[in-house]
């Protein structure tokens, strides 16, 4: 297995592009495991293995009697504002992050939005169904896909950027981010994957004193709830009272407000945060084995729940580890990505080594 290679961030910038290509920005991992993905190991997901936990199913059944009055907010938005240590003004819940992607798309004036790629490609699919222009800021795998500030265009009244980003699962330094923050210009980060991270030590999602900053979040990843699709927003009062307004009435349901409420206590954060040092665990367990092949590249340091690959014939591999009952990502659908690239979910050390045998198969074939 080779790394990526990495130089200095101050030895050159990423290219930024104009976004006018032939990418997918649809695809996404669940596409790997529908229609017949029934009976293969699931590595084209990031969503955690075996969740949601038992207590959490438990609380969310508790909430089918109720399911005849609407939604009420309150107790969830003050639940995740205390686990962020802001007033509940500065907090939005959402269907998910994809729903905070598309409010915050309707609602831009931005006359100069960029999107920072590789990254997850719904930001950039809702400004463009908006009517906004694009701009990219394409890293590369030859700067280990990492973020130098000054690769952003100065004239970007609106920046988007992934932290942990998906899919090479680069965490930018806190830092970094920090200083793309202005006035007049809106910093998205989206740390869905945050929380896999442990410590979380480059999260930005408690700082209120970076002007313009926008911070999403995803309870889906962590605690299983892809199908529930709750997710929030931490801004200014004033950018959380635009998106509201643009906001359908009563977008989350009842069950996800509860669990919003319910991963935002204590005991559960301390829960996600042995999670977090398991996945690491098993992430570094993913990497040795993949360094039996040569032909394997690894982006990296990776520190979120997945991995970016690169070897030749990637698709080809992709096919037939499909056939040997494991699906996994293409990932030539994420601008600045060719098709050599694949995205491996980090799962425990049995599933990974029964993955490592069948990739030396594909490989040999």
């Amino acid at each position: 297995m080779r790394h990526a290679p990495a130089r200095d961030s101050g030895g050159g910038r990423p290219e930024p592009g104009d976004g006018d290509d032939e990418h997918d920005l649809r695809h996404h991992g669940d596409a790997e495991v529908r229609d017949g993905g029934d009976d293969l190991t699931d590595l084209a997901v990031n969503v955690r293995a075996g969740t949601p936990p038992p207590w959490l199913r438990e609380r969310l059944a508790a909430t089918l009697d109720g399911l005849a009055g609407y939604p009420d907010d309150r107790a969830a938005h003050r639940a995740v504002a205390g686990r962020h240590g802001r007033p509940a003004e500065e907090v939005l819940l959402t269907a998910g992050a994809a729903e905070a992607f598309v409010l915050l798309a309707r609602t831009t004036r931005a006359r100069h939005a960029v999107v920072v790629h590789p990254q997850f490609t719904e930001p950039e699919a809702a400004l463009r169904d908006a009517g906004h222009p694009v701009h990219r800021v394409v890293l590369r795998a030859a700067d280990g896909f990492r973020l130098d500030p000054w690769a952003v265009p100065e004239a970007a009244d609106l920046v988007v950027v992934g932290n942990p980003t998906n899919p090479t699962s680069v965490l930018h330094p806190a830092a970094d981010l920090a200083r793309l923050a202005r006035p007049g210009r809106t910093l998205v980060v989206d740390e869905a994957f945050m929380d896999a991270v442990p410590g979380e030590p480059e999260s930005l999602a408690a700082r209120r004193d970076l002007p313009g900053l926008v911070v999403l979040r995803s309870l889906t990843k962590t605690w299983g709830l892809a199908g529930l699709r709750v997710g929030y927003v931490l801004g200014d009062p004033g950018r959380v009272a635009a998106l509201r307004r643009a906001q359908p009435l009563w977008a989350v349901s009842a069950p996800g407000l509860t669990a919003a409420e319910a991963c935002c206590a204590p005991a559960a954060l301390a829960e996600a945060e042995e999670a977090a040092r398991r996945t690491a665990a098993d992430r570094e367990h993913l990497l040795r084995r993949l360094a039996e092949f040569d032909d394997v590249e690894v982006a990296g340091p990776a520190h979120g729940p997945f991995v970016l690959l690169r070897l030749p014939g990637a698709a080809s591999v992709r096919a037939r580890l499909r056939e040997l009952g494991f699906a996994v990502r293409r990932a030539d659908t994420f601008p600045g990505l060719s098709p050599d690239w694949l995205r491996i979910a980090v799962r425990d050390p049995a599933t990974t080594d029964r993955f490592a045998a069948a990739l030396s198969k594909a490989l040999d074939g």
